[in-house]
């Protein structure tokens, strides 16, 4: 796949195909902010998609004439023109026929034939029933679009047709439209990281102490969720374990909720064997209490010392570490206040990892914190250090450190 111009302006193209599902009406807001943004854009509904929004609606807010057939401008070979032209190919919604024609790479129509001969990026963002997502022929589809180098995001969960709820709703026109933009600026335009499975862990957990207090930490998951997005927008396939993350959720990612270090812990080891890289960058409790109080513990008389007797929670990252198969590459966070290189160095080794991000976070820093610095260690290397920067930014910037690895997993520790 090409690299492709960044998105700005009016010379940036964008095929946007249309597939004939109930939420074709989101598309049109989805079309209005791509235009409004400067891009060129050039509608390609199936003939099942003009039933429920109509040529006029698409030409009128794209400010150009549908390419809805073969057989319209048939000197200008419209099948091969539009997908050699366009920066960035998106369909959405695309419903699980859609993406089953494409995943045979058949050409019967405008949409199919244009998504054989495009040579950019690719988005498919899937709407359907929830049972149609998780019927076995959509997945092995899906499966199938990701190994030949597209991008499928994660629908939805939510309202359906009807009076049905589940996933399989189309992510909101924003959500998408950032994540499409995503995909045209910066180093993930080159979506490196397709055919890639990422796991990554964010957010902190919370271990309770009775019904109503909990031992925890200032971990946001910010980090964690913007490593999420980076990666679904260079192409992996991403999920994502976020312990007692308030934040909105990745888009392009699949997403498991936890609370407790065992949950977290559980959740990540049931994930690990079928992962190739996988990114510990939730903060664990290092402590749980020995014992759990069933009733809320009351303050006594007087002014008596109340005394909290700890246990240590399992080292997650050190266990994912030495499960860690060939092929598989590991990344590790470090949260210090003092001595923080040193600690980090010595974390890198012990826990098996292929790469440590170091975070000072000393005097409240970086815990729910727009913006990061971090230094990133490897085996036997000197430490890179990224000057303060956005989260989104800092987290393309740890993807570029996994990429420079001569492959995952690959050291002589594995």
């Amino acid at each position: 796949m090409t690299a492709s111009k960044p998105f700005a302006g009016a010379d940036t193209e964008i095929v946007l195909g249309v597939s004939g599902g109930i939420a074709a009406y989101k598309a049109c807001e989805l079309l209005r902010q791509f235009t409004e943004s400067g891009a060129n854009v050039t509608v390609a509904p199936t003939d099942s998609a003009l039933k429920f929004v109509g040529e006029a609606t698409w030409s009128a807010l794209s400010g150009r004439q549908v390419a809805s057939g073969v057989f319209e401008s048939v000197h200008e070979v419209p099948h091969v023109r539009l997908g050699r032209a366009a920066d960035l190919v998106v369909v959405a919604p695309a419903t699980a026929d859609l993406m089953a024609r494409a995943a045979q790479g058949r050409a019967d129509d405008l949409l199919t034939a244009t998504l054989l001969t495009a040579r950019c990026p690719v988005l498919f963002v899937p709407a359907m029933h929830t049972e149609m997502w998780e019927h076995p022929a959509t997945r092995d589809n899906v499966a199938t679009l990701r190994r030949h180098g597209a991008t499928v995001m994660e629908p939805d969960t939510g309202r359906l047709t009807g009076v049905d709820t589940g996933k399989g709703r189309l992510p909101e026109p924003s959500a998408i439209f950032a994540f499409a933009t995503g995909m045209l600026s910066g180093p993930k335009q080159h979506a490196d990281l397709v055919g890639k499975r990422v796991l990554v862990s964010a957010g902190g957990t919370r271990e309770p102490i009775d019904p109503v207090r909990f031992i925890g930490n200032r971990s946001s998951g910010k980090q964690g969720y913007a490593l999420a997005r980076a990666a679904a927008a260079r192409g992996a396939q991403v999920r994502v374990v976020a312990a007692n993350v308030t934040l909105p959720e990745p888009v392009g990612a699949e997403v498991t909720h936890v609370e407790t270090t065992a949950e977290l812990r559980d959740a990540m080891v049931s994930r690990a064997d079928d992962s190739d890289v996988i990114v510990m960058a939730a903060a664990p409790s290092d402590f749980t209490a020995a014992t759990f109080h069933e009733t809320k513990i009351k303050k006594q008389d007087g002014a008596a010392p109340f005394t909290l007797e700890l246990a240590q929670t399992p080292d997650i990252a050190a266990e994912l570490g030495q499960r860690k198969r060939k092929g598989q590459y590991l990344v590790t966070f470090a949260a210090e206040t003092n001595d923080g290189e040193a600690n980090a160095r010595r974390k890198l080794e012990r826990k098996n990892a292929d790469l440590m991000v170091l975070n000072d976070v000393s005097h409240g820093r970086v815990f729910g914190a727009d913006d990061n610095a971090v230094v990133l260690l490897r085996p036997a290397t000197e430490a890179v250090r990224v000057d303060s920067a956005s989260k989104d930014v800092i987290a393309d910037r740890i993807w570029d450190a996994c990429l420079e690895l001569s492959g995952p997993g690959d050291s002589s520790r594995s």
